[in-house]
């Protein structure tokens, strides 16, 4: 009797689990059935923005559904990303971040959202680089002549940051650990007053978006000294990187990318996948991708996954090597 009634449990839940697995699946073949939101978890106008929008434009043609944007700034980009980390995961709420979604498990004291584990990597979409710069009046061309110009000059150069902890404070700080210089952090509100501070010579030093930089670096208001990628910048074909200046093994690269919230089924994950890393390869995005300084990247799933991690590994570490206080 008992291994009678054993069996038919057994075989009920096969079968709910396979009615749920074909329900799945079913939800997954007929996505998408309504418009696809993808949140940017910072204000309109800006590079993130700018690529969001054309991004969306072309994902939309590709999916044939409607792909609108939603601006959701606030908190260095956590009020947007917990939106979505509350959202159904039936890939109808997507988030475009930078790797500001790396920096976060190392930065912050407490978060609404586990950046880690409320999310599925679904894609890197775009790669960004980032330029160092200094006053021109500064006696240095070369990231050589910076670092020995800093170290015989111990605490009394000073570096521009648009923020605590963001990429660009981190990335510098990578730097700093890397040469052994000594160069204060000084915080600005944006780009706009850092790079009026750097042409008054009120800072001598930056290490900001090559975006940003590049109409400053070309009137010559600025010098750039190195750019932090593994290569070469192609609009900035002259700025050798810091790999080629003496730190064979130094190089960082930012990207933007997709996050689902966790659960959201593996079909639908890689067709958002697919279609995206088409968006960013096609003909139409390739001349907006250059006047906002980034690459197409091609990343899906499983390889994002590894950037991903490899990240907040290494963002960890710069914040314990640097003895960055943690954020509220």
């Amino acid at each position: 009797m008992k291994g009678n009634l054993l069996r038919q449990g057994l075989a009920l839940a096969i079968t709910i689990g396979a009615l749920g697995a074909s329900i799945s699946g079913a939800a997954a073949q007929a996505w998408p059935a309504k418009p696809i939101r993808i949140v940017i978890p910072f204000p309109p106008g800006g590079s993130v923005d700018s690529f969001g929008r054309v991004f969306a434009a072309k994902l939309q043609d590709l999916l044939k559904t409607p792909v609108v944007i939603e601006n959701k700034g606030g908190a260095g980009g956590n009020v947007g990303a917990n939106a979505v980390a509350k959202s159904p995961p039936d890939g109808y709420t997507i988030l475009l971040h930078t790797n500001g979604q790396a920096i976060s498990p190392a930065i912050y004291k407490t978060l609404p959202f586990d950046p880690v584990h409320d999310f599925i990597r679904v894609a890197e979409v775009a790669t960004t680089s980032t330029v160092i710069v200094v006053n021109k009046d500064l006696p240095v061309k070369t990231f050589g002549e910076f670092v020995a110009y800093a170290k015989s000059h111990p605490g009394k150069l000073n570096y521009g940051s648009t923020g605590v902890g963001n990429a660009l404070h981190l990335t510098m700080e990578m730097v700093k650990h890397a040469t052994g210089i000594d160069v204060q952090m000084v915080p600005f509100t944006g780009d706009a007053p850092l790079f009026t501070a750097m042409i008054g010579g009120e800072i001598q030093s930056a290490l900001v978006p090559t975006t940003a930089a590049k109409a400053f670096i070309d009137s010559g208001a600025i010098r750039a000294i190195a750019v932090t990628t593994a290569e070469r910048v192609p609009t900035m074909p002259t700025i050798p990187t810091v790999m080629e200046q003496g730190l064979p093994d130094f190089s960082v690269t930012g990207w933007l990318a997709l996050f689902a919230p966790v659960g959201t089924p593996r079909d639908i994950v890689d067709r958002l996948a697919k279609e995206s890393l088409a968006a960013v390869a096609s003909p139409e995005l390739k001349g907006p991708l250059v006047n906002l300084t980034l690459d197409p990247a091609s990343a899906g799933p499983d390889a994002f996954e590894k950037i991903y991690l490899s990240d907040v590994a290494r963002f960890k570490q710069v914040v314990k090597d640097a003895n960055i206080p943690l954020q509220d």
